[in-house]
This record gives structure tokens, C-alpha cells and sequence, in this order.
């Protein structure tokens, strides 16, 4: 099978190095990829966003299966573009990645199956808006409705908060049109943890979970980013807690969207709040999650490609997937200054020795560029550093041991990846997930 991932950070770095492995991949490309990926794929020269160019690629390198990492390709329809071409493509359509472009979508697919989530509403006006939150008390959720960046969400404390919050997305267009409706939820109060499920249209098979770090700083300060680091399995979310996400929130969503003639296939990833009410759903993402994905594929210990394709062929009946018993940490190191305007070009040394150091740690690169003989940063979140072990607090060790050998002045990271995890015990990820319907 040949074999094309779509996308150039580090959850397509991690995607590719899981598909190399594969006995079923006769050749593999990236677009555009980068030079880490370079190592497990023929890299192109083709944005992840130009779909024409995505095409002609398909057909001159005789691509049978096609990947698609992030998700402004999907929610402008690039899986529609590839599977009209006769290109089998792992994704959701246009019309079901709508669960993430669309916030204000998801909650009403939400409210009309009573699938749990916090109560909303939905505001094309900013004064109605505006209004809205000056008669509520306590914190308010502000979101652009549209894809963000990650960026397009605000916990208000106060009314004033969320009126700047409005104000910021609505008349300032902060977020382009993604911000041209937003949604106002309630707060929900409780621990925070993501989900994935790989769905055929019909049935659901449990992708295992992960907790990430979004704050800048140590103790969760400092300005939201992309993610600062993730380990997986979250041990907050038992076995017990799987089956009730399962059964209360993504089987219903599987089942709603086909109903509303928007069958959903891909990687269902649920950003969830662990309220004392039970699991509610926050919001969801229609693709692999970073940095999650790069802490979830080292756990595998199934062959991932024909899992992709059955999700894609509506096979995931009696599909059945192997997980190590092992936890995997993640520590991003980032150009200093982010999330703000970071600066490019400096030089990352000592990469290979880092690697070499321990040869059971995988350094995914994220965003990063070769000029000449230099390996430069080229982006705000640059490499992810990735550890396995028995416990958070031993993958944790092994991960910032390889860390502290990079030589990158320039960079930075959080040095308490794992934090909430350490200390509990560790709950064990089940030896064998069976797809659900």
C-alpha cells in the first residue's frame, strides 16, 4: 500500500513513524512533512492546505491511502475531494468534521440527543451577547464558534471578562470569521481529560485517553498554548468511567450523526469535564490530537494502518487492538516567547546524542527546519520529546533525562509533565479494546 500523511508537526511525525512500521506500507510520503518525519517518509513540498496540489500528488505517486492530520483540511472538505478522486482517505467528510468547526453545531447535536454537556447559547449578535452574560453570575464560558487555533476559548471570571471576551472576537474579529458567532456555555467544574475512539460510521472502538498541560508555566500558569506535554493513559479516567463516556457520549454521537445523514469516520477525539455529575462532553476534535497522539501510538502495540483502513471501509466490527501496559509522557519543548510571536532560525544541537542517550525514547520533531547542516527551529512548538514506563513518575524521569541533553538555549519546556498523574495510582489500559455499536 502506498501511503500519504497529510500535515508537518509533530502528530504527523508520530503518524508517520507508526505507519513506517507497518508490513502493509510498500511506500510512504508526507506533505509537507519536515525533517524528522524525513527519516520515516519521502517528504513533499505541498501545504497540507492546498487541496489540488494534495491531488495531483495522489496521482502522480500512485497514492493508495491518504492520511489527513490536521484539521483545517478536513473541515474545508479535503477527504470529499480525495474519495470523489477514488482516493481512499482516513477522515471524516466536511459535513461531519463539522462536530469541530462548528461549536455551536456540536451543542445543538448535543442538546437534541441529550448528550451531556454543559447548557449554552448561541449568539450572531454581540450586544444580544453582551446582555446575555451581564445577567449571569460566576464564571461563563466564551467560545468563537469557528476553528481557532486552539485560541478561541475563554473562562470569564466576571461579566467584564466576557464581554471583552465577546468584544475581542465579534467586533475586534480577533479570530477572523471563526469568531463571527460564538457560544456562551456554562462552566463546568471538575478534572479535564481527552478521549479517542476510531469510528466507521456506525460502530466506535476505544482509542485510548490522555491528559495534557495547556498553560506556558510550571503549576498550570501563565497563557494557554497548543499543549506543553500529555501523558496517556489519564489515570483519572478508570476503566468504569470508559464505559460511561462510551455509553453516554460517543456511541450517541455515532449514532446521532448518522441519523442527521452525516455519518462520522475518522478519530474521534472528546475533550471531557469529570464533573461530580458524571462525564460531560467540553467539546470534540474530528482528528488525532497534539501533543495526545504522540503520547497514544507509542502505547500501541497493533499494527495502525489497518485499523486506519477499516475505519475508512466501515470494518471495525470484531476489530480488536493490543496496548502496551505501559504509560508514555510527552514534553514539548518550545521557542521562548511562545505562545506569542516566537523568533525562527535558531540552532538546535546535540539532537542525535539526545536521541542516542536512550534509544527507547522517540524525539518527534514539530516544528522544525534543515538549513544546510543546521537543524533550526521553525516554529513555536518544536520538538516532543516522548518517554515510556511502568509508572507517569518513571516516564517522566526518562523524558527530561533525554530533554536536558538538547542543546537549544533558545527553547524552553514545563519541567512538571505528569504532575496531576504523580502520585496516584496508575490505572492500566485494558490488553484489548473490541469496537462498540
Amino acid at each position: 500500500m502506498r501511503v500519504l500523511v497529510v500535515g508537518s508537526g509533530g502528530r504527523e511525525h508520530a503518524l508517520c513513524w507508526a505507519i513506517s512500521s507497518s508490513p502493509l506500507c510498500d511506500a510512504l510520503f508526507c506533505a509537507p512533512g519536515n525533517p524528522g518525519i524525513a527519516d520515516e517518509a519521502a517528504c513533499v513540498d505541498v501545504q497540507a492546505g492546498d487541496t489540488d496540489g494534495i491531488l495531483k500528488l495522489c496521482k502522480k505517486e500512485k497514492i493508495d491511502f491518504v492520511v489527513v492530520g490536521p484539521e483545517g483540511p478536513l473541515v474545508a472538505g479535503l477527504v470529499d475531494r480525495l474519495e470523489s478522486a477514488g482516493i481512499a482517505a482516513f477522515g471524516p467528510s466536511a459535513a461531519a468534521a463539522a462536530l469541530e468547526g462548528s461549536k455551536g453545531f456540536t451543542k445543538d447535536l448535543c442538546a437534541k440527543y441529550n448528550i451531556p454537556t454543559a447548557g449554552y447559547q448561541r449568539f450572531t449578535d454581540a450586544a444580544a451577547a453582551k446582555d446575555y452574560v451581564k445577567k449571569r453570575k460566576g464564571p461563563i464560558v466564551v467560545k468563537a464558534d469557528g476553528l481557532a487555533a486552539g485560541k478561541g476559548v475563554t473562562i470569564a471570571k466576571t461579566p467584564r471578562q466576557a464581554i471583552a471576551a465577546i468584544d475581542a472576537a465579534m467586533v475586534a474579529q480577533k479570530f477572523g470569521s471563526a469568531g463571527a458567532e460564538v457560544v456562551i456555555e456554562d462552566f463546568l467544574e471538575g478534572e479535564e481529560v481527552s478521549f479517542f475512539a476510531l469510528v466507521d460510521g456506525k460502530r466506535a472502538l476505544a482509542f485510548g485517553s490522555a491528559q495534557d498541560h495547556k498553560r506556558a508555566g510550571d503549576g498550570d500558569t501563565g497563557p494557554n498554548t497548543g499543549g506543553m506535554g500529555a501523558y496517556s493513559p489519564a489515570p483519572v479516567l478508570t476503566p468504569e468511567l470508559e464505559v460511561i463516556v462510551m455509553e453516554t457520549i460517543i456511541l450517541p454521537t455515532v449514532h446521532a450523526m448518522a441519523k442527521e445523514g452525516k455519518p462520522y469516520k475518522g478519530v474521534l477525539y472528546a475533550g471531557l469535564m469529570l464533573t461530580k455529575a458524571g462525564p460531560q462532553l467540553i467539546e470534540y476534535n474530528a482528528r488525532f490530537g497534539d501533543p495526545e497522539c504522540q503520547v497514544l501510538l507509542p502505547r500501541l502495540k497493533s499494527d495502525l494502518l489497518p485499523a486506519l483502513h477499516a475505519v475508512r471501509d466501515g470494518e471495525l466490527m470484531d476489530f480488536e487492538l493490543q496496548w502496551r501496559d505501559e504509560v508514555a509522557l510527552c514534553v514539548v519543548l518550545a521557542a521562548k516567547g511562545y505562545p506569542n510571536a516566537t523568533a525562527k532560525g535558531s540552532e538546535i544541537r546535540g539532537l542525535e546524542a539526545a536521541a542516542a542517550s536512550d534509544t527507547s525514547v522517540k524525539i518527534f520533531h514539530a516544528g522544525t527546519k534543515r538549513v544546510g547542516e543546521k537543524l533550526v527551529a521553525e516554529g513555536g512548538r518544536v520538538l516532543n520529546v516522548v518517554a515510556r514506563g511502568r509508572s507517569v513518575r518513571e516516564a517522566q524521569k526518562r523524558a527530561y533525562a533525554v530533554v536536558d541533553k538538547i542543546d537549544w538555549p533558545q527553547g524552553y519546556c514545563r519541567r512538571d509533565i505528569g504532575w496531576r498523574a504523580i502520585g496516584r495510582r496508575r490505572a492500566s489500559a485494558p490488553q484489548s479494546e473490541k469496537a462498540s455499536q
